[in-house]
C-alpha cells in the first residue's frame, strides 16, 4: 500500500459528496520538551490495578514521546529495575520515590516527592 490511498488511516471516515475533498490526517503536533529546570515533575507511589504490586509514578512531564523514554530509560537503569514511559508518565517497580527524586534533582529536573 503506496500513495494517499490508505483505507485504515481513514477509517471512521463518513463519505463525502464533494469531488474535490482531500482527507487530511490530524497528526497532533508534540509539545517541544521543557528544558530540565523548567519541568515541575512529582514522584509519587501508585498500587492502582497493579495486582498489589506498588510502582513509582513520575508525572508532570511535557516533552516529546522520545525525551519521555531516554528519561525513563535512565531512571530505570539507575534504579536497577524495570518500568515503562508512555502517556506523559514514567513508572517505575517498586517503592523508590526518594532515589528517583534525589537522581532528577541531580539531573537538573524541578521534582518534589508526593504522597
Amino acid at each position: 500500500m503506496t500513495g494517499g490511498n490508505n483505507w485504515k488511516e481513514r477509517l471512521g471516515v463518513v463519505y463525502s459528496t464533494n469531488p474535490n475533498y482531500e482527507y487530511e490526517n490530524e497528526h497532533s503536533a508534540e509539545e517541544a520538551t521543557l528544558e530540565p529546570s523548567k519541568q515541575k515533575l512529582i514522584v509519587t507511589i501508585d498500587r492502582r490495578n497493579r495486582g498489589g504490586k506498588q510502582v513509582t509514578l513520575i508525572s508532570g512531564f511535557v516533552g516529546t514521546q522520545d525525551d519521555l523514554a531516554a528519561l525513563g530509560k535512565a531512571l530505570k537503569v539507575k534504579c536497577g529495575v524495570g518500568g515503562s514511559a508512555k502517556d506523559g508518565e514514567i513508572t517505575i517497580q517498586g517503592d523508590q520515590r526518594d532515589k528517583v527524586t534525589a537522581l532528577l534533582k541531580e539531573m537538573g529536573y524541578n521534582a518534589k516527592r508526593g504522597n
